[in-house]
């Protein structure tokens, strides 16, 4: 018996807890179970069970194995499954995550896309303007805006985005046109609170300010900070792709463009550590080329 199918055994019976059940669970012969244990045993030097006339208990040092026993035979399960071509074709639910406005506008209709090239692929999406803990979440995929810290994430750059303050045509006619930040002083300004929100409002590339603005309307979703900046009631700052449509028509314009910070990078992330399977190698093949091409990303 190899070491591979001894270990098989051990779990087993610590799973059950008994001999004879984890032989007929394993069909094979009690003595056969027993003589798979203590080879191991004899391999490593110890013993893994404290066995009585009535039952069958872990040692200290068993306890400890059976976990990298467990760990080792999924992961010879899972380089299996790879060669036997389980992860050659997309399969199973994906679970993607982005923030709210950038999921309605660009994710919905790549997904939608991707399930339709994709007939054994459900999606599940997470639109919430946090940073979700991908691994605690069971996240497959992720669109993060932002420099991304030290992490465990294999990440795909696929556009960028810039901080913009804007206003209405109609605000800046009544309450005039901010030519440097200290003037947004004398402004009214609009907010969200969400986390990726901030009172402090930074500006420049190489020589640095900000400024700390006082709201006087503050919500909890960029939408509604937009439709506010929209009806002539001070300035906001979003992020470009979020007010483009509104800045192309006319119906807001930026000001303080020479003092704006370095745009920010896009990524897909995902987990690395193991094997992307097709379902989310196929996601992140369409939507890299899709966010790519799209004109407000770049």
């Amino acid at each position: 018996m190899s070491r591979f199918e001894a270990m098989q055994v051990f779990v087993k019976v610590a799973e059950t807890g008994n001999f004879a059940e984890a032989a007929r669970q394993l069909n094979m012969s009690p003595p056969s179970v027993t003589r798979a244990v203590k080879f191991l045993e004899d391999q490593i030097g110890t013993l893994l069970f404290a066995r009585t006339t009535r039952s069958v208990k872990l040692t200290e040092a068993g306890e400890r194995y059976v976990d990298d026993c467990r760990r080792i035979l999924a992961d010879v399960s899972e380089a299996e499954a790879f060669a036997a071509g389980m992860y050659a074709r997309p399969t199973g639910t994906l679970t993607v995550t982005a923030s709210v406005l950038f999921g309605q506008k660009f994710m919905v209709p790549i997904l939608t896309d991707y399930l339709a090239q994709n007939p054994e692929v459900s999606v599940r999406a997470l639109f919430v303007d946090r940073i979700v803990n991908m691994v605690d979440e069971g996240i497959d995929v992720g669109i993060r805006i932002g420099h991304l810290p030290d992490s465990s994430l294999s990440a795909i750059r696929v556009g960028s985005v810039r901080r913009v303050v804007c206003g209405s045509p109609g605000y800046f006619a009544a309450r005039g046109v901010p030519t440097v930040p200290q003037d947004l002083a004398q402004h009214s300004v609009v907010t969200s609170t969400s986390s990726f929100s901030s009172l402090e409002w930074r500006f420049g590339t190489n020589r640095k300010s900000s400024i700390n603005v006082v709201p006087r309307l503050t919500f909890s979703t960029y939408e509604a900070v937009i439709q506010a900046t929209l009806q002539d009631w001070g300035l906001s700052r979003p992020l470009s792709y979020q007010v483009a449509p509104y800045l192309m028509d006319g119906s807001l314009q930026t000001v303080l463009t020479d003092y704006e910070e370095a745009p920010l990078p896009i990524h897909i992330v995902h987990p690395e550590g193991r094997r992307a399977p097709a379902k989310v190698r196929a996601f992140i093949d369409l939507a890299a080329a899709t966010l790519r091409a799209n004109r407000f990303l770049n």
